[in-house]
């Protein structure tokens, strides 16, 4: 039996032209590299005559392979206390996720060393994530982000790809390689900062879309570069290439295919398993679009995920959007942390040790070139205040289908390996960099633009009103909406620009301005106004201008906004005449359609609410006696909660009879 074993030493030289091709180079070879033998006698002697110095290195067998369920154990084990630690520690899954795999990968305990199958398998994950994206994009929705795609994704590629090429070319590159390798490193990671923005819940922020958006055109325009490098190359290992425009209407053919059968032929297939099938079948159903997609998309040169996103976009519309979601969400999740995990085994370490000086050269001037475009584009497009920053800090980072583009380069002779090494070392030290770069921006970066921020609050030109409301977000503009039609003039202030700007834009008059400021309250004549409306959201700032009126101007009357009990009872305590709690009577108003929706009379329904009202607010008030006191707190809500629960019940028995 032939046995591969791993080979431990410093260089060796090579003394036969058989070996002048490996791909060590020539003449000097590096060491860790494995080599078969039936034993480490017989590789000792069949190696010698080739390698100076080959009898004195120390030969090891390399650890026996796994199978799957020890594998399978060795990734929870290290995903469990791995993810945990690194969110406790603010860096998100993601980072857990690479530590964990350059942990148990070839260069640390060497638990799992099958890296390049495993990062085969893991797309999987890369793949579901972008089919239930495409799920949550309508085409009429991604028409609307034509700007973003075709605008700043188009610039941020062409720019960062230009000049990119440009530094390979003084480095030495020829011009193919360099627009290769710079067209590779313009590209992010879509598994990354997906995952990354939707664990902040800031895919929907300015920076979140305008990522989406940018990613979503790297993936497309990678199409025509893959079968570029067929042309560039004349196809690999001498095979005949395809060229660039038969490739291109393949592309088109698959796509048109994917529309027509998503369009019509998966709904009919869907609906027919929802009549006769059973659940699980409904699910395999779906798996079965999600990786049939994929595969056709690879197949003529797209990207797998690219595929899996046309695929869900076409059933956007289909009335079992929700079904595919919650049936995929479950494998998307482990799938993409296991090619987080991954990416982790993959970076090779040994390089990083033989030339790190190179290596990490690559790496920071990558980034910091790759950031430069991305701020200037983001400022070019009007990405409003500090969305420029945070659009930079997300997608300075390398991406997962630059491994594969530099893969392809290599196979089809356009760079050497070393080469496609190098730089797939430099993207995945950028994406062990990026939690990092990401909390150094959110952490240290927005904190000193706020304390240099010193905004110029407006000059309050009211010269008194009865009312003044301190908030002006979804709650407080309810209390103006009504007050202005009742022809009762009010100040209204908010301490957040872009709300303010939105709420002018409707022609409506609100002063900017931080009501927590003493100097900004005299200036809107709070001492001569009537009622003070503390209608702002956060527990801390409101309590905090509670406590400025009450000492400052003890003759005005606060109706607050509470967050919740906690809240009123805080509001309470300095004085409020009245708090709100701001989910009581919207809950409540729902309570009273269901239960007429049930068949009870509007007159029951009233009255069994009003009922459930007046019980709250006893309670309230004997919570607000000892709400200092957990313990005493604890106590009295479950012994209120249980006369009240009785109460209740027997109010209802007696309406009965």
């Amino acid at each position: 039996m032939v046995t591969h074993f791993q080979v431990d030493a410093a260089d060796v030289r090579i003394c036969s032209e058989e070996f002048q091709g490996h791909p060590g180079g020539a003449g000097r070879i590096k060491l860790p590299f494995t080599l078969k033998a039936h034993s480490a006698k017989g590789l000792r002697h069949k190696y010698s005559k080739i390698f100076h110095g080959f009898a004195a290195i120390p030969i090891t067998a390399p650890p026996p392979t796994m199978t799957f369920l020890p594998q399978a154990l060795v990734f929870l084990v290290a995903a469990c206390v791995a993810v945990p630690l690194s969110r406790k520690s603010g860096f998100g899954s993601v980072l857990g996720y690479l530590i964990a795999g350059v942990l148990i990968g070839p260069w640390g305990l060497r638990l799992i060393t099958g890296v390049d199958a495993l990062l085969s398998f893991s797309q999987i994950g890369v793949v579901l994530l972008m089919f239930i994206i495409g799920l949550e994009l309508q085409p009429s929705r991604l028409w609307a982000l034509r700007r973003t795609v075709f605008g700043i994704g188009a610039l941020q590629v062409a720019v960062t790809t230009a000049l990119l090429l440009l530094a390979a070319r003084a480095l030495g590159m020829a011009w193919v390689p360099a627009l290769i390798a710079g067209f590779g490193l313009s590209l992010s990671s879509t598994a990354f900062v997906l995952q990354m923005l939707t664990e902040k819940k800031q895919l929907i922020t300015h920076h979140g879309r305008a990522a989406f958006g940018t990613l979503l055109f790297q993936d497309i325009a990678a199409i025509p570069v893959l079968a570029m490098l067929k042309v560039f190359s004349g196809g690999a290992a001498g095979a005949p290439g395809t060229g660039l425009v038969p490739t291109l209407l393949v592309v088109a053919g698959v796509v048109a295919l994917m529309f027509l059968g998503g369009r019509y032929v998966l709904r009919w297939a869907f609906g027919f398993i929802m009549r006769f099938g059973t659940p699980e079948i409904f699910t395999a159903m779906a798996l079965l679009i999600v990786i049939g997609a994929s595969l056709a998309a690879e197949l003529v040169g797209l990207s797998m995920g690219l595929g899996a996103f046309v695929a869900g976009m076409l059933l956007a519309d289909s009335k079992y959007r929700h079904e595919f979601e919650a049936d995929i969400e479950p494998f998307k999740g482990l799938l993409l942390g296991l090619f987080f995990v991954a990416v982790g085994m993959s970076v090779n370490l040994g390089l990083l040790a033989a030339v790190p000086l190179q290596v990490l050269g690559v790496t920071v001037g990558f980034l910091a070139v790759k950031s430069l475009v991305l701020y200037g584009v983001a400022r070019i497009y009007g990405l409003p205040k500090s969305a420029p920053r945070h659009f930079t800090a997300v997608l300075a980072l390398g991406g997962e289908f630059a491994f594969v583009i530099f893969a392809t380069a290599a196979d089809y002779r356009v760079f050497s390996q070393q080469t496609a090494d190098l730089l797939n070392l430099a993207v995945t030290l950028s994406m062990v960099a990026t939690p990092f770069i990401v909390m150094f921006d959110e952490r240290v970066l927005s904190a000193r633009a706020l304390r240099n921020a010193a905004p110029e609050f407006d000059t309050i030109t009211d010269t008194g009103t009865q009312v003044v409301i301190a908030g002006f977000g979804r709650f407080g503009q309810i209390v103006g909406r009504v007050l202005r039609i009742q022809n009762i003039p009010f100040t209204a202030l908010d301490a957040d620009l872009e709300e303010v700007n939105a709420i002018r834009r409707f022609g409506n008059k609100v002063y900017f301005g931080d009501a927590s400021r003493l100097d900004l309250l005299r200036a809107a004549h709070v001492a001569d106004a009537k009622i003070f409306v503390l209608a702002i959201d956060d527990v801390e700032d409101s309590v905090r201008v509670a406590t400025i009126v009450r000492d400052h101007f003890p003759g005005v009357q606060i109706y607050a906004r509470a967050r919740n009990r906690h809240h009123a009872h805080l509001l309470r305590e300095l004085g409020a005449k009245l708090s709100v709690r701001e989910t009581l009577h919207s809950s409540l108003e729902l309570t009273q359609h269901v239960m007429e929706g049930l068949g009870l009379s509007a007159h029951e329904t009233r009255k069994a609410i009003k009922r459930f009202l007046r019980y709250d607010d006893e309670l309230l008030n004997r919570q607000y006696a000892v709400f200092h006191d957990e313990k005493q707190l604890l106590q009295t809500t479950r012994q209120v909660a249980q006369e009240l629960e009785h109460l209740l019940s027997e109010d209802a028995r007696e309406e009965g009879r």
